[in-house]
């Protein structure tokens, strides 16, 4: 026998009795009596009716009835447990593995077949066959960032750094092989002043220079006077050289540039060592101490950096976690339960061990249980039901 969730809908309907009050008749002008007023209603006139759907409504009974997609495996552990339609270990049929997941490469199951995405740096799949994997590897001058991105011979392949892969450099710049920054602009480099390796000699022509400059590239020719490294010519003042360290609080990074909300003037994290105001309030600085004496490093949010938890340096990346992930909340790290599971039994040493998507006794939620008498599947955290009646005219639940 069928249980119902729902019972039939019943409908009430309640009488009113009119009550006429006794009034002095009047006349009116044809002489006939005016009819007496209704008595007024606190009832909706509407009340009683039946609606038009009332008998449309329909009785749901467990079941046990995989939906589209979902199956019962030779070792699932519970009704209806495997989406063919996502799991990499069953896609598209029971017992179908995709491969496992190489050093350049991932399978996941995608409405019922295996796909392959790259995952290691500079790695492409061009050949679209998965058995090799991804096989195309920068810098490649036939799929230059992106597959089928052939590059001509005088523009070969490059790592632009910030500005990703590309066929040779950007307009204005010419390509060097500088490990820290591959493209230049030779019109200011030093170390490329007009054409790759020609450095300009910092002392010049040999003679005295102002205090704190050096000779340097300008509009691709050696000679111009510039300023040190960490010093600026805040008077515009050639004579007494470069004059300021821009080094302060009150000269970051250039002249002029002032410290405030809290900051102070350190340095970005090598190789560019540029120095920037840092840490408004609410951020902490994590870091060290450069040779020059400056701080070095970035700011940090202790309260919800996952690699900087609580204090520089804490991370939220406990490996080997099960069905689980850590993030940082308020500075301390958290066990975050993946979709579909949960920590039911308390006990953080088998982390997140309950299956909520698909446990008929932790259905959605740990103590959530399913009609086990019916034998009720729970799927994507829900215990399955089905109009009664399609239930009845298809021989009810099987058992």
């Amino acid at each position: 026998m069928l249980r119902r969730y729902t019972s039939l809908t019943v409908f009430v309907f309640i009488s009113f009795a009119s009550v006429v009050a006794c009034s002095q008749s009047v006349l009116i002008a044809d002489g006939a009596p005016e009819p007496p007023t209704p008595p007024t209603s606190f009832v909706d006139p509407d009340a009683g009716v039946s609606r038009p759907d009332a008998d449309e409504v329909r009785s749901y009974c467990p079941s046990d009835r995989c939906p589209p997609g979902h199956t019962t495996c030779p070792n699932s552990l519970f009704l209806c447990d495997v989406d063919l339609r996502t799991d990499p270990n069953n896609c598209g049929e029971c017992g179908n593995a995709c491969p496992a997941s190489g050093r350049l490469e991932e399978y996941i199951c995608v409405e019922g077949r295996c796909q392959m995405i790259c995952t290691g740096q500079g790695s492409l799949d061009c050949d679209g066959i998965p058995d090799n994997g991804c096989e195309t590897m920068l810098p490649n001058n036939d799929h230059c960032g992106v597959c089928g991105l052939k590059c001509p011979a005088d523009k070969p392949c490059i790592d632009r750094m910030i500005y990703g892969w590309g066929c040779g450099c950007r307009t204005g710049e010419i390509y060097c092989a500088s490990p820290v920054a591959p493209c230049v602009d030779p019109r200011y480099d030093d170390d490329n002043c007009g054409a790759c390796n020609n450095k300009c000699p910092p002392e010049g022509d040999g003679g005295e220079l102002p205090p704190n400059t050096y000779s340097g590239c300008w509009d691709s020719a050696c000679g111009t006077l510039k300023c040190k490294w960490g010093y600026g010519n805040c008077d515009s003042d050639s004579a007494n050289g470069c004059e300021e360290s821009v080094l302060t609080d009150e000269n970051c990074g250039l002249c002029g540039v002032k410290c405030t909300g809290g900051a102070k003037c350190r340095l970005t994290p090598d190789p560019l060592r540029m120095p920037v105001c840092m840490c408004a309030e609410g951020l902490t600085f994590c870091g060290g101490v450069d040779y020059t004496g400056l701080e070095k490093g970035e700011c940090k949010d202790l309260s919800f950096d996952n690699y900087n938890c609580g204090a520089c340096g804490q991370s939220c990346h406990t490996t080997g976690l099960q069905n689980a992930s850590e993030s940082c909340v308020y500075g301390k790290c958290v066990m975050n339960c993946m979709q579909g599971w949960a920590d039911c039994n308390g006990d953080r040493r088998d982390d997140c061990e309950t299956n909520i998507a698909a446990d008929p006794k932790n259905c959605g939620a740990c103590g959530n249980v399913c009609d086990g008498i019916a034998g009720q599947a729970c799927v994507d955290g829900r215990c399955l039901v089905e109009p009664c009646d399609v239930l009845e005219d298809g021989g009810g639940p099987t058992r």
